[in-house]
């Protein structure tokens, strides 16, 4: 495994060190992302690679398709290395952008359609962006308008790519279609032999899931990363045959490694939802019939009480669960597995058929033999024994070295040794002489309630176990008194009414919990408010609770 031909400037690549372990162990492929998935789409050439509501295209469609538009994009100027904004709802033109850009040498920068002008005029200078793609379509926002905006304010973002919709004429923009029909087959085959493919060189910037600010820039390389997704495939033993469906956005990580990426390189079918409407997420699981399926279960149960889906429809499809599965599996009646991870370079998994304890109790194990766990204290450092509760520090062939310029924040986010810092309270548990890892919440997530610190992460486990609670995450609220109390936020599971304050006690109770640590509060919601990577924020959920006790505190003195 060969070190970086053409190192970036900012990116932290693997040590030499790092690189001949790697090459010992034989674990990376000697080919780039694209290269391995032209081998996939010669071999699966006929079979289905994409399916959305308007159609569906074969692997052997989605490579040429592909090279057409990643040679297209080299023609009108973007270069290898070049950095492309990514903006795109869940599609078959998402995928084929992003492996336009493979093929080109051109980089993702995978942010969400919800981010605005604070975050991607931010992302896009600091990466040095040069292109932004997006689609025009959205009824709810104008793209257009927006990626003009940007253009405008941003130095050196040149090209708007519109995958759909129109271009409006706007300087600049150009559509997806005119691109790929812009040159034939065999000319588009000559320009992207020329583009260097170094497995060691960076695949994608993608971004780090933090709890709150603009995510940070987290480099992503072509041998690493096709490791881990392969990685992905075979612990669930994925294949040509699997279909899959995910209604998280298709950029971030879990959904590349995790759901359809692993599937696409095995040469299965990958399921994009544009508009997820429930029914017509709906209408596409009983339509295609996925056999793997990432569905958040707030919504999953919404699909449910709605009877837009049946027990029958989840039950042909593993579940896979960010958290734990267990409630999930009872609530569905269909197979889950628990799924954690970080963008930084980790993913855990529970396997098919595991047992209940496993599914409430644990986070699964490494997809990954080679990654080195050490369970420390916060503050110290020091390493602590198994099933004791500390930070999860890690280290392995996929482990980010570091942020993308980002040298003051790489000094607080690895250890001394290198490890990554995950900020998670986990303990390391052996099942059967396996290592399984429990999570026990963030280092910062507690509640302090008159100098008794509340661990949100048991409160919620507990709760999530109640058949009413379909999702919930606990907070805390400012009190006069005790300094802070504790707000459970809701999702109603579908047909049952959630429990008041008193009903909820005595369910904690029952289970033996100490009553300092019970909910002092409930607030049911429809979803959870999302962080800048698509996240469930607790801070915003925490300023919302203090300006509806503002509120009702006003409220009180009017009405005294």
């Amino acid at each position: 495994m060969p070190i970086v031909r053409t190192p970036i400037a900012g990116v932290v690549y693997p040590s030499g060190d790092d690189v001949a372990r790697h090459e010992a162990l034989g674990i990376f492929d000697d080919v780039t992302m694209p290269e391995a998935y032209e081998r996939i789409a010669e071999r699966h050439a006929a079979r289905p690679a994409l399916t959305d509501p308007d159609g569906t295209w074969t692997h052997g469609e989605v490579d040429d398709l592909a090279t057409r538009l990643g040679a297209a994009l080299l023609g009108i100027g973007l270069q290898p290395l070049d950095r492309a904004i990514f903006q795109m709802s869940n599609s078959r033109e998402l995928v084929l952008c992003l492996f336009a850009c493979l093929k080109a040498g051109v980089i993702p920068v995978c942010t969400l359609t919800a981010h605005r002008a604070h975050e991607i005029g931010y992302l896009a200078r600091h990466s040095g962006a040069r292109a932004h793609v997006i689609c025009t379509d959205d009824p709810k926002f104008d793209f257009a308008r927006f990626a003009d905006e940007m253009r405008q304010a941003v130095p050196g973002l040149e090209h708007v790519i519109v995958a759909r919709g129109e271009t409006e004429d706007r300087p600049g923009f150009h559509a997806l279609q005119t691109l790929v029909a812009g040159i034939d087959a065999a000319a588009a085959r000559s320009r992207i032999a020329g583009v260097e493919r170094d497995p060691a060189q960076v695949a994608v910037f993608q971004l780090s899931g933090g709890t709150s600010g603009i995510p940070k820039i987290i480099p992503r390389f072509h041998n690493e990363y096709l490791w881990q997704i392969r990685a992905a495939g075979a612990f669930h033993r994925l294949s040509h045959e699997t279909v899959s469906f995910s209604a998280a956005p298709m950029m971030h990580n879990a959904p590349i490694v995790c759901y359809w990426g692993s599937t696409f390189w095995e040469g299965g079918e990958v399921v994009c939802l544009p508009t997820p409407t429930p029914e017509a997420m709906a209408a596409l699981i009983r339509s295609r019939r996925p056999t793997l399926m990432a569905v958040p279960p707030p919504l999953m149960y919404r699909l449910m009480a709605q009877q837009l889906l049946s027990m029958d429809d989840l039950r042909r499809a593993v579940q896979i669960a960010a958290g734990f599965a267990r409630p999930l599996a009872e609530k569905t009646g269909a197979s889950a597995v628990t799924l954690y991870g970080m963008t930084e370079g980790i993913i855990c998994y529970s396997t098919i058929g595991d047992p209940l304890d496993i599914l409430s109790d644990t986070v699964g194990r490494p997809i990954d033999p080679h990654t080195d766990i050490r369970i420390q204290d916060p503050e110290t450092g020091e390493p602590l024994a198994d099933g004791v509760i500390g930070e999860m520090v890690f280290r392995g062939p996929s482990s980010t070295r570091g942020y993308y310029d980002a040298e003051e924040r790489n000094r607080d986010a690895f250890t001394a040794d290198g490890y990554v810092r995950s900020g998670d309270l986990m303990s390391i548990r052996r099942i059967d002489g396996v290592l399984h890892l429990t999570f026990d919440g963030r280092v910062k997530d507690v509640v302090s309630r008159g100098g008794e610190k509340i661990n949100c992460s048991e409160v919620e486990r507990v709760l999530l176990d109640h058949p009413a609670i379909g999702a919930v995450l606990c907070v805390p609220m400012p009190d006069p008194v005790y300094g802070e109390r504790m707000c459970a936020v809701v999702i109603a599971a579908p047909g049952v009414p959630v429990p008041d304050v008193r009903q909820l006690g005595a369910y904690l109770e029952a289970r033996g919990m100490a009553k300092f640590k019970w909910p002092e509060r409930i607030e049911v919601v429809a979803d959870f408010p999302l962080t800048g990577s698509g996240k469930p924020s607790k801070p915003l959920l925490v300023e919302r609770i203090a300006a509806i006790l503002r509120a009702e505190r006003a409220l009180g003195a009017v009405s005294a």
